[in-house]
């Protein structure tokens, strides 16, 4: 495992593992996540072991903007609203993925038909969401069930932590499922 500053070698480095098929560690607004290439089932089922979670618990989706978002989800009034007054930001909208998605996503490592969005504004989840080109995996960095990290020293086992210091303690990101014609807060 190596440890790189999220500098312009750092996020180079990340990228070149993500397009391989790794998992990286990276800073978001409320803790370091885990990213790898969505798109990617080989990489996607790493990641749940890396986690030790469950293939039933699905993982959201980092996208650069909501525009991107909208490709792969079918985008609703609600989320509109939702997206407009909070992203980017700490919320997940849980949508149906769109048939005519550009790439085939696997929020499990069989897929699925729901996805979580989120468009994160901290500036190193941003530049790889922009970089990559494909939707990048986003779960909290931690087992299944743990605590949420707040610093590289609490990570274990992804390909590459992108080191941000020490991030303050912040609730995770407000979960809203917006699939069944109704709005249900799942957390938050």
């Amino acid at each position: 495992m190596k440890i790189l500053k999220p500098n312009k070698d750092g996020i180079g480095e990340a990228l070149t593992i993500l397009a391989a098929g790794g998992v990286i560690a990276h800073a978001t607004e409320t803790c370091y996540g885990l990213a790898c290439d969505l798109s990617n089932p080989k990489a996607v089922a790493r990641l749940f072991h890396l986690k030790q979670r469950a293939g039933d618990q699905p993982i959201s989706a980092l996208f650069a903007s909501v525009e991107d978002a909208k490709r792969y989800v079918v985008w609703n009034e609600r989320a509109e609203e939702l997206a407009d007054e909070y992203l980017p930001g700490p919320l997940t909208l849980i949508l149906p993925i769109r048939n005519d998605a550009l790439h085939q996503l696997f929020p499990t490592p069989n897929g699925g038909e729901s996805l979580g969005v989120r468009v994160s504004p901290h500036p190193v989840a941003l530049e790889l969401a922009k970089k990559f080109g494909r939707p990048l995996s986003t779960t909290s960095a931690n087992r299944s069930g743990g605590p949420n990290p707040y610093s590289a020293a609490e990570i274990e086992q992804p390909d590459l932590i992108l080191d941000s210091g020490t991030l303050p303690p912040t609730p995770p990101s407000r979960v809203i499922d917006l699939t069944k014609g109704g709005e249900a807060v799942l957390r938050g």
